[in-house]
């Protein structure tokens, strides 16, 4: 039984790996992940509101490989050039970025006064 976890998270960790080497999007957003963790643990906002960006943060990058992996899939069902693939992959482009919207709406509105407090003294 722990051997068989221990294949799984093996296999999510190279999973991860997969998605991180051959995802621009997904390495932009990770970038993106590290900096709002280091906001984090600079201005130390209060815990409701960490929560709240770390959640953000685990949705974008699930988001991410959601759309990365239903590409993939679509690509091996239907040719590129198909419209209905065009279709689908700027759906789901939409996706990600309207979360990706949401994630700066949050981070604004969680970090904004930290940084006019910085700024300020």
């Amino acid at each position: 039984m722990i051997k068989n976890l221990f294949r799984s998270v093996k296999h999510a960790i190279h999973g991860i790996w997969l998605v991180f080497r051959y995802e621009q999007n997904f390495r932009i957003h990770c970038v993106a992940a590290l900096c709002v963790i280091a906001a984090l643990i600079i201005f130390q906002p209060p815990k409701q509101e960490a929560l709240l960006v770390i959640i953000v943060i685990i949705s974008i990058l699930v988001l991410e490989i959601i759309n990365s992996v239903l590409e993939r899939l679509i690509d091996v069902l239907k040719p590129r050039l198909h419209h209905q693939v065009k279709i689908i992959k700027d759906m789901m482009a939409a996706m990600v970025l309207i979360a990706s919207i949401g994630a700066v709406v949050v981070g604004a509105l969680v970090f904004v006064p930290y940084i006019f407090e910085f700024f300020i003294k």
